[in-house]
């Protein structure tokens, strides 16, 4: 849960009254009806709805309009709250619930505009899709209505009455979860801070790149030639901005029959999001027509984003891919509306946001300035600067966000194509229309056929990649269209007979488009597949035990490391024994585990701080820390870790010349040994002196927190948790956690899917903690013991089969208006 609204609830005195009056009405909230018959205004014939012992409702309707009204009254009966919130979020309206704490998120949001760029999306909609969102938003509101009386308690919390839901809303989930998946904006913006504090040449000796040594996704099995050149000279770019002030995971995999015992395709997929409660998931079954189609959901959103229909299997990861470029924009000081582009003067269209603040009478009027390059969204800190010998004074420098979420989108069309697509050819023609965000998407189908395709708008810019913020008047760093469908990348039935994504770097040197500089590391990719080729026909099973794999490949670099340093007390021996011993899986059990990931954190604390100096939040923003409202972590998280083993394997002292930290280590020996020194002191600091107490799972937790768990009294009531939990940025099964705060578990494999192509009924899913998001109802947190021990549960696909593993369905009926 964000920072920023774990403060909201803190601080909302409203709260606290409510507590002492109603806390029998939170431990009592009608369940959702999952049998009977319930009539909804809208419907045009009756559709039934059979739910599983997990909350997996499957969803038969006799047409494809009713059968999306019936998944959007199915996502408001079970995820009404968190839909509300979503869209609330996104549109910059928390205020209106929370006052003057959220002020700032609502500011930061209404500048980006997602609100302004889905209302003008909604006139764009083909008729079709008018019609299918018309009726997914329609069955959400007739759901509304028909339990006006009794709403998630969540809105008689907060005296809230839910407004009708609107075609624009359910576009806004989709761009803030491309928001969410495109972060290279926060990457611009840290780079820049980075020369600004410390110089470029500094600035340049921190880039990771992409390590020599990891896997690519295409071809598969092959590896990275070199790093990214040029970025030093890219670095010194940014002193033409200072010259007028200054300078702000997931796994998928595929394999086909040649390596299974079933001789048929197996596709897995775990895509890497922050844990909540509930689940920002939602599995479900859709059967109309041609459609007949099973997996995970957005609430929000009608169709499937991954799973299976009667023919083909797909899943999805982050492309990390550049979508977003930062423009610093010279605007006339005499009139702030009007900025330089190519030696003219052109007017910033002015948007008038008014922020309505609880406990305001008036509102708050947020001022948005839209150059030809985007909304200006923030700025760059004032610094000094000189130039030709003359002192200049300090000023901020406003940067707009080129950012291709904020263009009409074709994403429900791709949605739509793909719940039906039966072949390989209707799939990529599908993803023709897939724009935010470009995802890495493998692909199975009956016929034993496997494949991938990364699909989405990626910019094609002038000067190739742009790695920090651009001079915007100069018209010389534009975008000059989108990479053609056609040249990204993909490949069909490869040799290799597998294919695996995990953020990894697609494509070498030799691509002809810059895709990105922000790939992730490539541990997970190469653990995945040296795990798939290490045994012959593979199973289900065998699938399920990858996806919960947490082997560290970086620690069998550093413990050899530790293991060399001087053991010279009984403390240490036991460690030195402990870490011996170790086979590199970060458990929660694990007491080797704590001491490498602690020791890890110390040794990058001292080397990195070597060359950014003693700024906590510069330091902490570099290896990985979030820096707008909107998230925790940044791209940077983990990115750091190759070149720390770079650095570790040459050795060479010279890095830590001319330290920025006074007093600060002289050799990579003492730098070493003052790691050691710290994380044995942390360790007993934290867990006492007895090593055996020293289990990852007491410092490495998860917590599936509600907003309104925030709450002190709320909490065991709203939350899940907390639990030990293993894993971390870099192992198959994630368990990440920020650099500030390494005991808090914020980002883990949200959903699990393994779809078997023999037989699709056998496929498997499971989230956490529930389908549920009522607290009470059983199905809020059934599946989270199940997640944490790597099971998981049918997706049940036949109609025999589901109602057999039913109770009694529930019929939603079509009413007449009175």
């Amino acid at each position: 849960m964000a920072s920023w609204l774990q403060k909201t609830f803190l601080t909302a005195e409203m709260l606290r009254g409510f507590i002492q009056g109603n806390y029998q009405l939170l431990r009592h909230q009608p369940q959702p009806q999952r049998s009977g018959q319930m009539q909804l205004q809208g419907l045009h014939a009756p559709v039934k709805v059979f739910t599983d012992r997990y909350g997996i409702p499957h969803i038969y309707a006799q047409n494809e309009e009713d059968l999306f009204f019936a998944q959007g009254a199915i996502h408001a009966r079970e995820r009404l709250w968190q839909m509300e919130l979503n869209r609330r979020i996104g549109s910059g309206r928390l205020s209106e619930l929370f006052g003057s704490v959220t002020l700032e998120v609502d500011r930061f949001i209404r500048r980006i505009g997602m609100h302004r760029a889905a209302q003008n999306e909604v006139e764009l909609l083909s008729d079709k899709n008018k019609c299918i969102l018309g009726a997914y938003a329609q069955g959400i509101n007739s759901f509304i209505q028909h339990n006006h009386t009794h709403l998630p308690v969540e809105f008689t919390f907060l005296n809230l009455k839910p407004q009708p839901w609107q075609i624009a809303d359910t576009l806004l989930w989709g761009k803030l979860q491309g928001w969410g998946l495109s972060g290279n904006w926060e990457i611009e913006l840290i780079r820049a801070q980075l020369i600004s504090e410390i110089g470029p040449e500094r600035a340049a000796r921190l880039e990771a790149g992409y390590d020599a040594n990891h896997p690519l996704i295409l071809p598969p099995g092959t590896r990275y030639q070199g790093l990214n050149p040029g970025l030093f000279e890219q670095y010194d770019q940014i002193k033409t901005l200072s010259g007028f002030g200054t300078l702000g995971g997931s796994n998928n995999w595929v394999v086909d029959g040649t390596m299974t015992q079933s001789g048929s395709a197996i596709l897995c997929n775990d895509p890497h999001l922050g844990q909540s409660a509930p689940s920002i998931w939602f599995a479900c079954h859709l059967v109309a027509g041609p459609i007949n189609v099973a997996g995970a959901s957005f609430p929000g959103s009608p169709g499937i984003i991954i799973g299976h229909n009667q023919h083909i299997a797909w899943g999805i990861t982050n492309a990390v891919s550049d979508v977003q470029d930062l423009y610093a924009e010279k605007f006339q000081p005499e009139n702030p509306h009007l900025y330089e582009y190519k030696g003219e003067w052109e007017e910033a269209k002015i948007i008038r946001e008014e922020i309505m603040v609880q406990g305001q009478d008036s509102p708050v009027i947020e001022e948005v300035r839209i150059t030809r390059h985007g909304p200006i969204i923030t700025t760059l800190p004032p610094v000094s600067a000189s130039q030709n010998g003359r002192s200049q004074t300090p000023t901020e420098v406003p940067l707009a966000l080129h950012w291709t979420g904020l263009q009409p989108s074709r994403i429900i069309t791709a949605v739509n194509k793909l719940q039906v697509a039966s072949n390989w050819q209707e799939f990529c023609e599908a993803l023709r229309d897939w724009d935010v965000p470009p995802q890495n998407f493998v692909y199975a189908d009956k016929e034993g056929n496997i494949g991938y395709i990364m699909a989405g708008d990626i910019p094609i810019r002038a000067h190739g990649e742009t790695l920090t913020p651009q001079p915007g008047w100069t018209g010389t760093q534009e975008w000059t269209g989108m990479i053609p469908f056609e040249e990204l990348p993909q490949t069909y039935n490869p040799k290799q007979h597998c294919i695996v994504t995990a953020n990894n770097r697609v494509v070498d040197d030799n691509y002809p488009y810059y895709i990105s500089h922000e790939w992730l590391n490539g541990y997970r990719a190469e653990r995945i597949c040296n795990l798939l080729t290490s045994k012959e026909q593979l199973t289900p099973d065998d699938m399920a035990t990858i996806q919960m794999d947490q082997y560290a490949a970086p620690a069998t670099e550093i413990v050899p490391v530790i293991l060399q340093l001087k053991m010279d007390t009984p403390l240490k021996h036991a460690i030195h024994e402990i870490l011996r011993a170790w086979d590199y899986q970060l458990t929660a059990e694990s007491i080797a585990a704590s001491i490498y990931t602690t020791f890890l954190r110390k040794l990058e604390r001292i080397v990195f701080s070597a060359v950014i100096g003693d700024s906590e939040p510069l330091l902490h923003r570099y290896l990985g820390k979030g820096l707008s409202a909107l998230g925790n972590v940044n791209g940077n998280a983990s990115r750091s870790k190759p070149l720390l083993l770079r650095l570790l394997q040459a050795r060479d002292d010279n890095w830590f010349a001319q330290s920025a930290i006074p007093n600060g280590p002289t050799s990579w020996q003492e730098a070493l040994e003052r790691a050691f020194t710290a994380t044995i002191e942390t360790l007993r600091d934290q867990h006492g002196s007895n090593v055996l107490h020293w289990q990852y799972g007491t410092m490495h937790t998860i917590t599936y927190n509600h907003p309104l768990g925030m709450v002190k009294a709320l909490r065991k009531i709203f939350n899940r948790g907390p639990f030990p939990y293993g894993g971390d940025n870099d192992t198959v099964n994630m368990g990440s956690s920020s650099t500030d705060d390494p005991q808090t578990v914020t980002i883990v494999p949200s959903f699990r899917q393994i779809i078997d192509l023999a037989n699709l009924s056998r496929s498997r899913v499971i989230l956490s903690p529930g389908q549920s998001g009522i607290p009470t109802d059983t199905h809020y947190d059934d599946m989270d013991a199940l997640w944490r021990t790597g099971a998981s549960v049918p997706l049940l696909y036949t109609e025999t089969e589901i109602q057999k593993a039913s109770g009694e369905p529930l019929a939603l009926l079509p009413d007449s208006p009175s």
